[in-house]
């Protein structure tokens, strides 16, 4: 077996350069686990519109080595069940499961705050790693990780007991929680949520802390930090921007098929008030999601080559389509929900707050609802009431 002691240390020294590493006990958890133990049997490598398989045996061992401590997320499955040991050849097929860029991982430890002793639930086993680095700060028995895949639980595991940590390893649905092992100290999702289950708020002690990205574009995501508090409620803010695989169970199909014939019936039509080009951008994009959960924004263009923009909302059958009219945009909109009015809304108030970073946006949730506001203004830019 390959010492990868010196890879290790140098990937540190990376991440401690790039500021995403900070304190000494992580450092020396990023020095002590392998992290190619927890890329077994292989990754997926992008190359055009496919995917190329690198494995630990039929590979190159350098290539091997190099791509398992690049600073790059790493594909493990695609389609929900494939792996890089059952193909020789690039192949096409959806990313389910990876192994995240280093940066993030550590960068969300940090921002974790875990001190010794504390009880930790990771929401989204994946490979392992950021499991085993949570091992290494804490010790395996102040870790629960819950894993919804059966077969990448099983890989996880088994990466874990080699590495010499024999953790509580879940196979489940993780937006549940795991009631079993709680009270938890902290908690850190390492997927995409659409809002944070109150399950999370009532598995926490008070003074606790929950770490997840919120959203449900990959462009456009938070990364949210809130207390729980002793009346049961959490509060905190969006700290950051960050970008993971959607949660199993919330996990959208994309729109596909004659998108015109989905927006051919409309019950209004206007010029728009902001430009939906705003929504390349990530603040914009996130506080869009908040005004329409469950949008899908959908880029296309006409046979002349004419861009087209869309919002659908399949659950809720509504649609908004956006065209070109010389220098300004106008929106069809069509169903019961009215979406590109509340994204306006949401960003016309964003503006008259002065344009702030995803930083400035607050939450609160609690048993009955989740309430979005930008720091310093009291009107709420989404409000969701749970039935």
């Amino acid at each position: 077996m390959t010492d990868t002691g010196p890879e290790r240390q140098r990937l540190a020294a990376r991440l401690a350069q790039s500021g995403a590493l900070v304190t000494d006990a992580w450092r020396a958890a990023v020095e002590a686990v392998p992290r190619e133990l927890f890329l077994n049997p292989g990754v997926f490598l992008p190359e055009g519109a496919l995917w190329r398989p690198v494995t630990a045996t039929g590979s190159d061992p350098a290539e091997w080595i190099r791509t398992a401590y690049s600073l790059d997320t790493l594909t493990t499955q695609l389609d929900g069940h494939l792996t890089a040991d059952q193909v020789s050849e690039p192949v096409a097929g959806l990313p389910t499961s990876s192994s995240t860029m280093p940066a993030l991982v550590l960068g969300m430890l940090e921002s974790l705050g875990v001190e010794d002793g504390h009880q930790v639930l990771e929401i989204g086993t994946g490979t392992g790693y950021s499991g085993a680095l949570l091992c290494h700060r804490l010790g395996e028995d102040n870790v629960t990780t819950v894993e919804v895949d059966p077969g990448v639980a099983a890989r996880a595991d088994a990466a874990l007991e080699t590495a010499g940590h024999s953790t509580w390893t879940v196979t489940g649905d993780g937006l549940l929680g795991y009631p079993r092992r709680a009270p938890y100290d902290r908690v850190i999702a390492t997927c995409l949520v659409r809002r944070i289950p109150y399950a999370w708020v009532r598995q926490t002690k008070p003074g606790g802390i929950i770490l997840a990205t919120v959203g449900s574009w990959a462009n456009g995501s938070g990364l949210a930090k809130v207390t729980v508090r002793e009346d049961g409620t959490a509060e905190g803010r969006i700290i950051g921007r960050a970008s993971f695989m959607q949660a199993r169970s919330q996990a959208t199909t994309p729109v596909a098929g004659d998108l015109s014939a989905r927006a051919a019936y409309a019950d209004s039509e206007r010029p728009a008030k902001v430009t939906p080009l705003a929504l390349d951008e990530w603040t914009p994009a996130f506080l869009a999601q908040l005004a329409a959960p469950g949008a899908q924004f959908v880029r296309a263009t006409t046979s002349t080559g004419a861009r087209l923009l869309y919002l659908f909302d399949p659950e809720r059958e509504s649609f908004a389509e956006f065209t070109i009219d010389g220098p300004e945009w106008r929106v069809r909109q069509g169903g019961p929900v009215s979406l590109w009015d509340r994204v306006e809304e949401a960003l016309i108030a964003w503006e008259a707050a002065g344009s702030p970073d995803i930083t400035a946006v607050r939450l609160r949730v609690t048993q009955a609802s989740h309430r979005y506001w930008i720091e310093g203004e009291s009107r709420a830019i989404w409000e969701h009431h749970l039935d």
